[in-house]
């Protein structure tokens, strides 16, 4: 287990309450929710999860993909999907990899609800950051991605050595 003291005077117990404060608001605060009710999407959860996954990847996915990015099994995904299509916001095509497996796209509708759906999303970050110097706000992004991204290495490699 790793050291909490960073090496610089500051301890990561400091900073624990924090993250998951974070999480908190992120996850339970309703953010999604009202961000959808705000563009009038009809939308549960997950469906909406599908559609930003496709979105941000921008490009059409397999099933595995989209359940990958959202850290979820296949037949969850599968499930959602069809009613997706049903709605006509995603569809269908050939993988040209490989004819057994099928690829999944947003259709125009679904772009449509991801765009307006990530720039009300955007739009809330961006006033809660308001106060921020353009330093402040670049040395953010770029300790959060950073942070991000070591975070989800450092946890895939140990998962695998589960």
């Amino acid at each position: 287990m790793g050291d909490t003291d960073t090496g610089d005077g500051s301890d990561l117990r400091a900073v624990l309450p924090r993250i998951l404060q974070l999480g908190t608001l992120m996850n339970r605060s309703g953010l999604a929710e009202r961000a959808m009710k705000r563009i009038g999407a009809d939308l549960d959860r997950p469906g909406l999860s599908i559609i930003i996954a496709l979105y941000t990847a921008g490009k059409a996915m397999r099933v595995g993909e989209i359940a990958d990015r959202m850290q979820v099994a296949g037949p969850h995904v599968t499930r959602h999907l069809h009613v997706l299509e049903r709605r006509r916001l995603v569809h269908g095509l050939p993988d040209p990899d490989d004819r057994r497996a099928r690829l999944v796209e947003l259709t125009p509708d679904g772009t449509e609800i991801a765009d307006r759906y990530v720039t009300t999303l955007l739009g809330w970050f961006g006033d809660a950051l308001a106060n921020w110097s353009p330093a402040d706000r670049r040395t953010f992004y770029d300790l959060l991605l950073r942070f991000t991204d070591d975070l989800a290495a450092f946890l895939s490699a140990t998962a695998e050595q589960e």
